[in-house]
Parts: structure tokens; sequence; C-alpha cells
């Protein structure tokens, strides 16, 4: 986990300043975070055509099996063996929010509960007390090739919920919200909200014990396109200078923030109390903006558990040890959908959604 060091205190800040740029980071393959958040990767694949087993119809090559982050021929396998993808895993202490902008998941977990979901969709999963769970990337196209990309965004729980029971919620594309505004030159920028009030907008509700059900935390997770030399302000955030707020430039040349021009693949820091301007380059830019209220305790990490104390994380060792955070209930321990099944939630109380 790489934290971004912030050269200046969010709260607190004199009335009047220099700039609203804060700092700016280059991006790799996790990027840099600031609390709530804990982590956040994009994963961006160009996988070609699936076989029968949905796995990649070409020679894997010389990759190390099981560890592949080579990303060799424009794709990696990351930790599956014959589908890409995450095996399964245990979680605790935080939550995922999965945004898959191409490709799909097909996720199981310890508690009975699957789905497949993608091309647009989020799954937001508050890990609580324990689980485990596999996220497979099923190359289900046999004559075309199968691109994957997706952000997956961990947002940290505070220590009254660190133990809650485990939740997930959908987020189908087809009810996400996006705000499409125009700037003078009648140049758009879209704004999709995955969470955090945007204007007169309200997103889909977190899970409830989410450090983003809190109204105070004003946590915003929200992908912003802007056309070449497309103009937009950034509104202050509700809680202004109490929060955190972070863009990623994943896609484009660049983008002036501010009065600041930022490359691709770098992560600004910007004060949350002021509006801010944004104007695209020559071609259009892709934002990912995270925001939050700090939640301002300790934290003690050990690979997937996210705890206060190095005590916490020792009992979540035991604790998974002795159930496995429920059992593994399925086959075997990357389970796919098959080639032809749709996007689909089953939840733990038996609910059955299907993607609109």
């Amino acid at each position: 986990m790489r934290r971004l060091p912030l050269v200046r205190s969010l709260a607190g800040m004199d009335s009047v300043r220099e700039s609203p740029v804060l700092q700016t980071a280059p991006l790799g393959l996790h990027w840099p975070t600031v609390d709530p958040f804990l982590f956040c990767a994009h994963h961006d694949d160009a996988y070609p055509a699936g076989d029968d087993h949905l796995a990649p119809a070409v020679a894997l090559g010389e990759r190390d099996m099981g560890q592949d982050f080579s990303g060799r021929d424009g794709f990696s396998m990351y930790h599956g063996m014959v589908v890409p993808g995450f095996p399964n895993h245990p979680h605790r202490g935080f939550e995922t929010v999965t945004f898959v902008r191409k490709g799909l998941i097909d996720h199981s977990d310890s508690l009975g509960a699957t789905a497949r979901f993608g091309r647009g969709d989020v799954q937001w999963l508050t890990a609580g007390k324990g689980i485990v769970h596999a996220e497979m990337f099923p190359l289900v196209k046999a004559d075309e090739p199968n691109p994957l990309e997706l952000f997956q965004i961990w947002l940290n729980l505070p220590a009254a919920d660190k133990l809650v029971d485990p939740y997930f919620t959908m987020f189908w594309s087809e009810d996400i919200p996006t705000v499409v505004s125009t700037d003078d030159a009648g140049r758009t920028t879209t704004v999709t909200v995955i969470a955090g009030q945007f204007g007169e907008v309200d997103p889909h509700a977190p899970p409830p014990n989410s450090w983003a059900a809190r109204a105070e935390a004003d946590v915003a997770i929200w992908h912003l396109r802007l056309e070449a030399g497309a103009s937009w302000e950034l509104p202050p955030a509700a809680r202004g200078a109490e929060v955190g707020r972070v863009l990623y430039v994943f896609e484009g040349d660049t983008v002036q923030v501010a009065e600041v021009e930022v490359a691709n693949d770098t992560a600004v820091a910007v004060l949350a109390d002021v509006a801010v301007r944004l104007v695209a380059g020559s071609a259009p830019v892709e934002i990912l903006l995270l925001q939050g209220r700090p939640i301002g305790e300790p934290v003690a990490q050990y690979g997937p558990f996210v705890m206060n104390t190095e005590a916490e994380i020792r009992q979540a060792f035991a604790d998974y040890q002795a159930t496995e955070f429920g059992g593994w209930p399925w086959p075997d321990d990357a389970p796919t959908h098959g080639r032809d099944r749709g996007r689909f939630a089953l939840h733990v109380d038996g609910r059955l959604e299907q993607a609109p």
C-alpha cells in the first residue's frame, strides 16, 4: 500500500491560497491514496478470444503462472491458472468497490453468493468480519477479443464497523446516474456518479455500514470524461476543508488543473473547499475522483486484512484459520458462470437480481 503524502494539511488552510493543487504523483500499478481510501488499482487488459474453458485461446508463453502481473502480450493472468483473475482469497475490515468499464467479472463467495457483472457495473462489497471471494475474468467471446478494464478501490471501515456482517450490493450500469455538462464552446464533460451526491443527483445508497453511508464522511467516487479542449468546473465538496480529494488522470494527453498542467498517469491532490477548473488538452481526458473525510484511526494492514492494531491482525489470521470465514462451498477455487449467462447477482438471502 502506497500513500500519497500531502505537502500541506487539508484542514485549517488560510483563506487566501496560491493554488488549489496540493501535490502530484505518478501512477503505477497501485495508485497512491489518502484516508479513508486504502488502495486503488486500474486493470486494463487486452485479453484475446476465449477457449472452451473461458481461458485465453493463445499460448501463454513464459509467464509466472499464479503470480502473473507481467502484462505480456497486453494482458496478465494475475493469480488465475486457467481463467485470468483472482481465485478465492479472504478479506476483513474494509470494503471493495469494483467498477468494471469493459469485460466481465464472475464473483463467488464463502457465504454462497454469486454474481456476474461488468460493462459499466459496480459491485460494492463490505468484507466486515470476514469473507472469502473469487473474482475471475471469463473470456466469454470465442470469436473476438475480450478486453477488460476495471478499477478496484479499497475503502476503509472505522473501528466500530470492522466486524459487521459481510454485505454486497450491485449498481447496474443502466441505473448509475450520469450528468453531462456543456461548456461555452459546446464541448462536453460527462460525470458518472458512483458515490457522493453531485448537484441534485443522488447516487445509489452504499452498503449500510460503509463509511460512505455517513453523510458527514462526504465520500465521492466519480468518473469524469472531458472531450478534447473541454472546460469544466469541479464544485467544492460539501464538507470543504475537512475532506481529502484526489484526481487520477488515467487517459488522454494532458489536463490543466487550475493553473497546473498535468500529464496522463498522474494523481493530483487538490483542495476540496474551492471550485477547481479543469481544461482538457488536445485529446479527450478521463479522470477518476476519490474524495472523503478521513477516518483518522490507526491502520494495521497485512495483506487482505485491515484492522486498527497488530493484535487485531493476528486475531484475523486466527479466525480465518479456524473458520475460513464460512468455508468455501464451490467445487474449485476459481468458479466461473459459463459462456452464455448474462449479468446477475444471487444474494445470500436467495434474492436473484438480473441486470436491466
